[in-house]
């Protein structure tokens, strides 16, 4: 991390348009207007892959493929591959994301697109390119198995893949070899899907860098045990003879819970992992540095150590720590990536070998200001922090800040009001005020903490599992006077990118 920056956490499902969801058509490009406008030079993204279960974009089904509910319906008219009286799903009746209707209406448009480009010469433009962007070296190391496992996901009805026939549950060579024959069309198309996914992408990343932007992506630490990666590579994954989780991941008894948190998510097997030089990983990390400028690594602390529980356990209070892949696993990163430009997730109870272990590679740590005044010693205060830190208004996972000043404790609004100055109503702007002001290189504040939404408009309440994960900006927010008042802010902190010389701009 260099320099002193600024930007807003908005992930691409909340951006407003009147296809029921954001996607990464001309709503997109609007959000990087006004961001450039707004003088921010970060857009912090949540992971982009397909969603499993409960919508969650931290429980996907690759680690690889992106979400085709992104794909944007306008951007498939432009290369002519539907109508153009594009059939519309208005959000205004929805201002929320209805997954499942959602799901079901882009299905069907993306299934119109390619039934259409059957219909097209192979020589033609659009069919040479999906086809050279399937056979590049890039894709080769997740696409096929990807869209054998997607087009599996529609034959068996959606049913996790530990529930398949047991041929094709442990991979039996000549049952995938004959799976892949009878589902080679349902294949090509997922590989369509996914290339419209990655050309849309790869064009907003373009337009993003074209006003001084830079994208920062959200990688999961651990995959879902209903995924492509478990169901492609069992020997990586701790798994019994017949697929089934031998212990699973998870945090143990806090103060935040008495029986701690299971998350269910299969556990690496490093060792395995270690012999092969993590690979896998090294693949992962470098496909998504493709698709973005820095990575937010979730669960960070988990390189340097993890609970591991047994699967049979309802809770995880009963568990134990095991050593993470730790430095040898990050040199091998920065030898195969040349640099770190990650960004650790290093929140909650936290080790001291987890602080070496960032400190040791250089990747800059976190700070939420929600979390600075439950004491006067927090080490999220302002004063207490150090250049090498993102500091955060708020996360996905957070209250929004008017919600959460309005549902404290009242000692702690009382302390945090005191502290950044104001009152309860101005309490988002002063809040992002004390993480401009701050010494960290790099604040982030969520798009409903710039706004002053209130709790209404949260992303995600951890530890529930409805309601979550759909909330939409509301049309009209992004007015040209927040923008002025943000990019002031950000100019009198030094946070505003600096206008390019001639110099600079040739070089």
């Amino acid at each position: 991390m260099t320099g002193r920056a600024s930007g807003v956490l908005l992930h691409l499902t909340s951006l407003p348009g009147r296809f029921g969801i954001g996607d990464l058509g001309n709503e997109a490009s609007a959000w990087l207007d006004w961001l450039q406008v707004a003088g921010q030079s970060i857009w912090q993204i949540l992971p982009l892959g397909p969603p499993g279960q409960g919508d969650s974009p931290y429980d996907s089904q690759s680690a690889f493929a992106g979400n085709p509910l992104l794909i944007s319906p306008q951007k498939i008219r432009e290369l002519g591959l539907i109508d153009d009286d594009l059939p519309q799903e208005t959000s205004s009746i929805h201002p929320r994301v209805d997954f499942p209707r959602v799901a079901k209406w882009k299905s069907g448009l993306l299934r119109m697109a390619w039934t259409r480009l059957a219909t097209w010469s192979p020589a033609d433009d659009l069919p040479r390119r999906l086809r050279e962007w399937a056979e590049s070296p890039e894709q080769r190391v997740w696409l096929e198995d990807w869209s054998h496992y997607a087009a599996l996901k529609d034959r068996f009805s959606g049913q996790a893949w530990t529930t398949w026939p047991a041929a094709i549950r442990r991979r039996d060579p000549e049952t995938v070899h004959q799976s892949r024959r009878q589902l080679a069309d349902e294949i090509r198309y997922h590989e369509f899907v996914q290339f419209l996914f990655f050309e849309q992408f790869q064009d907003l990343r373009v337009r993003a860098r074209e006003r001084g932007i830079e994208l920062l992506g959200d990688l999961p630490f651990y995959v879902a045990m209903d995924s492509c990666d478990v169901w492609t590579h069992p020997e990586l994954f701790d798994l019994d003879e017949e697929g089934a989780s031998l212990t699973v991941a998870g945090v143990p008894p806090d103060y935040f819970s008495e029986t701690g948190q299971r998350w269910g998510n299969p556990i690496y097997r490093w060792d395995r992992l270690a012999d092969e030089g993590y690979r896998w990983w090294l693949d992962r990390l470098g496909f998504q540095m493709g698709l973005v400028d820095r990575l937010r690594l979730d669960h960070f602390r988990g390189f340097a150590g993890y609970w591991q529980i047994p699967a049979s356990e309802p809770t995880a209070v009963v568990g134990q720590w095991q050593t993470g892949p730790g430095y040898p696993f990050f040199a091998a990163v920065a030898q195969e990536l040349g640099s770190l430009p990650f960004v650790a997730e290093d929140l909650g109870v936290i080790t001291p070998d987890v602080g070496e272990l960032r400190l040791r590679m250089g990747i800059p740590g976190m700070r939420v200001l929600q979390f600075a005044f439950d004491s006067p010693d927090s080490p999220h205060l302002p004063h207490r922090l150090s250049h090498d830190t993102a500091l955060f208004t708020g996360t996905h996972d957070n209250d929004t800040a008017q919600g959460w000043i309005t549902a404290i404790d009242p000692e702690i609004r009382q302390r945090a009001l005191a502290y950044v100055g104001g009152t309860e109503e101005s309490f988002h702007w002063q809040l992002l005020r004390s993480a401009q002001t701050s010494v960290a290189d790099l604040v982030i504040a969520p798009i409903q903490d710039v706004l002053g939404l209130d709790g209404n408009h949260r992303m995600n309440t951890p530890g529930t599992v409805d309601g979550n994960w759909g909330w939409r900006l509301p049309e009209g927010q992004l007015t040209e006077r927040l923008a002025t008042d943000l990019r002031r802010l950000s100019e009198v902190t030094d946070r505003a990118p600096r206008p390019q010389t001639d110099s600079q701009s040739h070089s």
